[in-house]
């Protein structure tokens, strides 16, 4: 009787044991598949489901928003969009733009896609026309888009000796702490053989109106554009502008050439003045280059351009527009 009682429960044990085990395992795979059934419901499983590699998935989900995110998982997979998101100016708020020109330009080149369409330029010249908003000093962008109205005149210009300038006394004139920082400038460039020279700088909308205008009757609207900028758009108005040549190149023509522009190449940023119109930017700015227009945007903007090599119109897109 004990022998078969003993038998009996170490059967009870054994199905007891071998319960818990079921039990355990029945939990384990509960468990899994909760976890499965709530990861295919991630943007991540869904993202990777339709190609994206978990790389490119979480560059996408760090940088998207949930909007654009739902979109991407509803289409097929687009490499394009990914290498638009690692391009270092990327802007979430252009990406149907980015795709649109892609698309009518044929254009490959995802860097000048971004670089375009973020300063508008998938745009014509003048198709648009914002408001530039002054309260940002030097910062402010005057350009094919941006315009200042007709009576907007800036505030402490300061007259700039004939010293520095050619002209009538009191014919150039700059904002004052634009003006403060050109003569250091100035100076740091004597200091090393240099003489530099203003050859034109704040201009007023009727000014500049008249300019444009003589253009366009003797070159046609479209060469005008080229090289003058409509009333309004022209960075003269802002009184941070600096038409710059030397003593030894006083031609703006011939400045490009000069070791005084050279200098100005390699040490303006210092000093918060950057090259507006650079060589091989036409297609960013609207403008051929100009070698002798230096704007003055402020130490901290100038080093930025320089060091990243971009145009203002690329740095105002990203680093205030933004």
């Amino acid at each position: 009787m004990r022998k078969k009682k003993k038998i009996r429960l170490k059967k009870q044990a054994y199905y007891l044991l071998a319960g818990i085990v079921v039990l355990i395992v029945a939990i384990i795979l509960g468990i899994n598949f909760y976890n499965d059934y709530q990861y295919r419901k991630t943007d991540e499983y869904k993202l990777t489901n339709i190609g994206y590699s978990l790389e490119d998935t979480n560059l996408l989900l760090d940088t998207l928003s949930k909007e654009t995110i739902d979109s991407l998982i509803n289409t097929e997979k687009n490499e394009t969009i990914v290498g638009l998101v690692k391009e270092k100016y990327f802007m979430e708020k252009n990406l149907d733009r980015y795709l649109s020109y892609i698309e009518e330009e044929e254009e490959e080149n995802l860097t000048d896609v971004v670089a375009i369409v973020n300063v508008n330029a998938d745009h014509k010249w003048y198709e648009e026309e914002f408001q530039t908003d002054t309260s940002l000093n030097e910062l402010m962008n005057v350009n094919k888009f941006y315009a200042l109205s007709e009576e907007y005149t800036p505030e402490n210009l300061v007259s700039i000796p004939l010293q520095y300038s050619y002209g009538e006394q009191g014919s150039n004139k700059l904002i004052d702490y634009a003006y403060e920082k050109f003569i250091d400038m100035w100076q740091a460039a004597h200091d090393e053989g240099y003489y530099l020279m203003v050859e034109s700088s704040y201009r007023d909308y009727a000014s500049q109106k008249e300019i444009y205008d003589s253009r366009k009757a003797s070159q046609g609207e479209k060469k005008a554009d080229e090289t003058a900028a409509r009333p309004g758009h022209s960075e003269h108005q802002t009184g941070l502008v600096i038409d710059m040549t030397s003593t030894t190149a006083p031609l703006g023509t011939e400045f490009g050439d000069s070791e005084e522009y050279l200098w100005l190449k390699e040490h303006a940023h210092e000093y918060g003045f950057i090259e507006r119109y650079p060589e091989g930017k036409t297609y960013l700015t609207g403008y051929s280059p100009e070698s002798w227009h230096w704007r003055y945007v402020g130490v901290e903007a100038a080093a930025v351009i320089h060091e990243e090599n971009i145009t203002y119109d690329e740095y105002y897109a990203y680093y205030i527009a933004k």
